[in-house]
C-alpha cells in the first residue's frame, strides 16, 4: 500500500493499527517518491533462563 505523506499524517494512528493487525507494509511517499515505510516489528521472544549463557563461558585448564 502506498500513501502520500499528508494523508499519512492525517491517518497515522489508524494505519498503525491496520499494519499491526494485517502485517501489511505501507510505503509513505512525498511528491510521488517513496521516503519511508511502515511495517510491523517482529516480536522479541524472551530467551529461556536455562541455557542463556551457553557459548559465553570458557574453561581454562592451565592457570600458570
Amino acid at each position: 500500500m502506498q500513501i502520500a505523506a499528508g494523508e499519512f499524517k492525517a491517518k497515522c494512528l489508524q494505519l498503525m493499527d491496520r499494519v499491526h493487525q494485517t502485517h501489511e507494509r505501507v510505503v509513505i511517499t512525498k511528491r510521488g517518491k517513496p521516503v519511508a515505510q511502515l511495517l510491523q516489528l517482529a516480536e522479541d521472544k524472551p530467551r529461556p533462563v536455562i541455557g542463556r549463557l551457553r557459548g559465553t563461558v570458557t574453561r581454562c585448564t592451565d592457570v600458570f
